[in-house]
């Protein structure tokens, strides 16, 4: 039986096809916020794909342009792999860009409290240009 009682942010490590089931099943049960292999892990279960980049992107200061408002955020990243733009469900609203190649680098489900970023909003290499986000998360939490 599922634990729903727990914080469910999605982070690291990890059978993919596993937690991927579990982030399905927890999709409009709780508030759901996934971070960088947490973004891909989200991006699958809510039925995105994903796909393994020439080059991946790794150290800090990576610009990405969150969409809501052209905002660009200084972010820290770590990954070989991109949820793809193109075939996002019409349930996923794609948030944030990479400015350096163009790919995918948030989603969040339209109808749900639900979102992953691509990068390390932890890491601050902003150094508060993503710390919206842990506000975003909270309020979700608290509602």
């Amino acid at each position: 039986m599922l634990d729903t009682r727990r914080l469910a942010v999605l982070r690291s490590f990890a059978d993919h096809g596993t937690v991927a089931a579990t982030a399905r099943a927890l999709v409009g049960v709780k508030p759901i916020w996934g971070i960088c292999l947490g973004h891909q892990l989200l991006g699958l279960a809510v039925g995105a794909r994903t796909t393994k980049m020439h080059q991946g992107h790794r150290g800090a200061n990576h610009p990405v342009k969150r969409l809501s408002d052209g905002r660009v955020e200084i972010t820290s990243m770590n990954h070989g792999f991109a949820v793809e733009r193109e075939g996002l469900p019409n349930t996923v609203r794609e948030t944030h860009v990479s400015l350096f190649d163009g790919t995918n680098c948030g989603i969040q489900l339209k109808d749900r409290p639900v979102f992953s970023v691509q990068h390390h909003p932890e890491a601050s290499p902003g150094p508060a240009d993503s710390l919206y986000l842990f506000d975003r998360f909270n309020d979700l939490m608290k509602a």
